[in-house]
């Protein structure tokens, strides 16, 4: 089989180092002999175009960046916010760096769409000035921008949030692209962008967990006009940026009339009974109860010791997990990995003819032209 001589084994090299690993644990995640990788990295023989497009994948690039001369220009290969999140976290396994780029490759797409349609209709990102307010103020005046209602879950904010021109994306609960993996302890990340920010949440069991963390990046975005991307430990941050985007979720979520509905008199003496005496007001607001206990606490209407006890209590309570279920629906996983505003405008732009068939299906998770004809008639209400 022919083999390609002139490809770039510096950009290889370089790859190797951007992602913390060996020549010879690329060879073996690609499928290649390492003695016929070193070789090949020797400049004695090529790589064959299968085995050169393997590697391409595995790094999430185009096969000519490996056979473009020169050194790579890493402000170019890695955005800005990029670069922030990986410095955040240095720790960052190779898959979650490529969710990371997938995600800027999605925002662009959906920009890049968008601008073709009609932008008068555009709704731009366009922030409340939050200078100078405290945090419940901040969250208050957020909460007002977004126009929620007493009653929310996970979806309901994350329209809201879209309406202002955002993209919310959740993680698939599938093994594959656009999965963070369960044993990731990474819950969430934003990118920051003044054009249209997006904000990525893990998917979980809990939508109350999902709901904070979807209103702990939007502090950061909101408050910091940074990217950040958080794991569990981040969300109990006890000062610094990470306290201030928690505060933030907390008065967002659960403002303080609302506290007014909670009858301290009828606090168990038991935390195990905690959850059922909030369960109203969980349902209602889409929160955890121990989100609801820590705003009691903040506002000196629980005992940090109780607080402290329900903690332990829930650390330690087994609760099984759910299984993955079917993928009957594989026609809606676009619209609950990406939302709403992000799979209309792909379905415009086809509708119009901007895009053929299989251009939206490759926007769309790869849908199969079925199942996207599916798509479109639930959004057709058909």
């Amino acid at each position: 089989m022919e083999r390609i001589q002139s490809i770039n084994l510096a950009r290889i090299d370089w790859c190797c180092a951007d992602r913390g690993m060996t020549r010879e644990e690329l060879a073996r995640e690609i499928d290649i002999a390492p003695a016929t990788f070193a070789k090949a990295m020797a400049g004695e023989a090529g790589l064959t175009f299968n085995q050169l497009r393997k590697l391409a994948a595995f790094f999430g690039r185009g096969t000519l960046f490996f056979l473009e001369p020169g050194p790579v220009n890493e402000a170019k290969v890695h955005s800005p916010q990029f670069r922030t999140l990986a410095n955040q976290k240095p720790e960052l396994s190779h898959r979650m760096k490529l969710l990371i780029e997938r995600v800027e490759q999605q925002r662009a797409i959906f920009l890049a769409l968008r601008e073709e349609l009609d932008p008068a209709e555009v709704q731009r990102f366009s922030p409340p000035d939050l200078a100078g307010l405290s945090i419940p103020a901040a969250a208050k005046r957020v909460r007002e921008w977004l126009g929620l209602a007493d009653r929310n879950d996970f979806e309901s904010y994350r329209q809201a949030i879209e309406a202002q021109g955002l993209l919310v994306f959740r993680s698939n609960g599938y093994n594959g692209k656009w999965q963070i993996a369960k044993e990731s302890p990474i819950l969430g990340f934003s990118l920051y962008d003044p054009e249209c920010p997006v904000i990525v949440v893990k998917k979980l069991d809990s939508d109350a967990r999902q709901c904070f963390t979807l209103m702990h990046e939007l502090g950061h975005l909101l408050l910091h006009r940074a990217s950040s991307i958080d794991d569990e430990g981040d969300l109990y941050a006890p000062d610094g940026e990470e306290r201030e985007a928690n505060a933030f979720a907390g008065h967002l979520l659960v403002p303080d009339a609302f506290l007014l509905s909670i009858r301290d008199d009828e606090c168990p003496a038991d935390v195990a009974g905690f959850d059922d005496w909030l369960e109203p007001q969980r349902k209602a607001w889409g929160v955890s109860g121990e989100m609801i206990l820590r705003r009691l606490m903040d506002a000196g209407r629980l005992p940090k010791a109780a607080y402290a006890a329900y903690r332990q209590w829930n650390r330690l309570r087994v609760i099984p997990e759910k299984d993955g279920g079917s993928r009957e629906y594989r026609n809606r996983e676009p619209r609950h990995i990406f939302g709403d505003g992000y799979v209309r405008t792909v379905l415009d732009a086809m509708n119009s003819r901007r895009i053929t068939l299989a251009k939206a299906s490759s926007y769309l998770d790869n849908l199969k032209i079925t199942d996207l004809h599916k798509l479109e008639r639930f959004y057709a209400g058909v």
